[in-house]
């Protein structure tokens, strides 16, 4: 870290943080809402993708597959190592790549927010806009189940979403981040 600047520490090299969890945990709010809080850049990977590929996640998944959309998903996450301090809210699935997590952890420190599954869906408005969801709620429960070892791995930090609203998980986030030095 170097010297301060408008009042917010200026970090020196590739520091992103990255945001992982399950469909709904709240990536996308918390980001931004401790980009606003701290003056630092929030990024969506999802959006990242759909703006590369000109279309939104459904239809990538639908037209191109999930492995075009994890394809893409990759050059995003490659493409960060040129900015710096970045907030990144990730992709449900994107730790289902072993290097994803690997350009992750090179490039900063991943925050798992940690819920359970009815933690998530209470909180998808729109299940229809999410694939990896799958038709009906026993694929749902896969793909959680195949995933969450994947976040507790990658994860260096967890934060506990459980029966929490988005400004909690937020505040419990910079408090946690703050106080690693890493806001």
């Amino acid at each position: 870290m170097s010297s301060e600047r408008s009042g917010y520490v200026v970090h020196e090299g590739c520091d992103h943080i990255f945001f992982v969890g399950f469909l709904g945990a709240g990536k996308s709010t918390v980001a931004r809402n401790l980009g606003c809080l701290f003056g630092r850049t929030y990024v969506d990977t999802d959006r990242m993708v759909e703006r590369a590929m000109g279309k939104c996640v459904c239809d990538i998944f639908k037209e191109d597959g999930e492995e075009a959309f994890r394809d893409a998903e990759t050059k995003v996450l490659e493409s960060l190592r040129q900015r710096k301090s970045l907030l990144v809210s990730c992709g449900g699935g994107i730790v289902e790549r072993p290097r994803n997590c690997q350009l992750m952890h090179e490039m900063g420190k991943v925050v798992f927010l940690d819920g359970d599954l009815e933690d998530s869906l209470r909180q998808i408005q729109h299940k229809e806009s999410r694939p990896d969801l799958g038709c009906c709620m026993q694929e749902t429960c896969a793909c959680y189940n195949r995933r969450r070892p994947l976040y507790e791995e990658t994860a260096d930090y967890v934060i506990d979403i459980h029966n929490k609203d988005f400004g909690q998980v937020a505040a419990d986030a910079a408090s946690l981040l703050w106080e690693k030095g890493l806001l």
